[in-house]
């Protein structure tokens, strides 16, 4: 069975992220499970939210580049350019994006050692993504009013099945196991 990504309309998707004061077992275990719901979902990237988890947690694999980073915090910008980007929160939808085009990110590893990144190209814009997500930023924040009137109807299609799920969840009062997990991490 496919984990669940949260799509645009969950509230989570909107929140700041929390910091992880301490990197242990459960962190690890949580990026390992962040790759493999990354890689069945067929994404580059992905953040802690997504999975309903408010942590500053993100995976990325461009396919020449594998990185997980825990409280990223990106130090330096430099450059530009405009790529048309898609989300695994916000399927069918691409918005062009202007981003810097090389950067240099601080955070932690897996092990809770700091480590640092000097990124440019598709690494360094899959991380300034996966970034925006620890902030509650969407890539149709960066749409302009032409743009969003082209994909206003996916967004409310996605934010109404998003709330039937939310409804659905709430009313049965039950968990499953990965969410007893996620509220255990700080998920909602």
């Amino acid at each position: 069975m496919r984990n669940i990504i949260r799509k645009y309309g969950d509230p989570i998707l909107r929140k700041k992220c929390q910091l992880v004061e301490e990197v242990g077992s459960a962190e690890r275990n949580l990026i390992l499970r962040m790759f493999t719901i990354m890689r069945e979902h067929e994404g580059i990237g992905l953040a802690a939210p997504q999975i309903g988890i408010e942590r500053q947690i993100i995976v990325i694999d461009t396919g020449e580049e594998l990185l997980d980073l825990i409280n990223p915090q990106i130090l330096e910008e430099r450059g530009g350019d405009s790529l048309t980007e898609g989300c695994l929160s916000l399927p069918e939808i691409f918005i062009p994006v202007k981003r810097p085009a090389r950067i240099t990110v601080e955070g932690l590893d897996r092990y809770g050692k700091k480590v640092g990144v000097k990124a440019k190209g598709l690494l360094a814009r899959v991380i300034q993504h996966e970034v925006d997500h620890l902030k509650g930023i969407l890539i149709v924040d960066y749409a302009n009013e032409k743009r969003m009137g082209k994909v206003d109807h996916l967004l409310n299609d996605l934010a109404h099945q998003s709330k039937m799920l939310i409804d659905i969840k709430n009313k049965s009062g039950r968990l499953n196991s990965t969410d007893r997990r996620d509220e255990k991490m700080g998920g909602q």
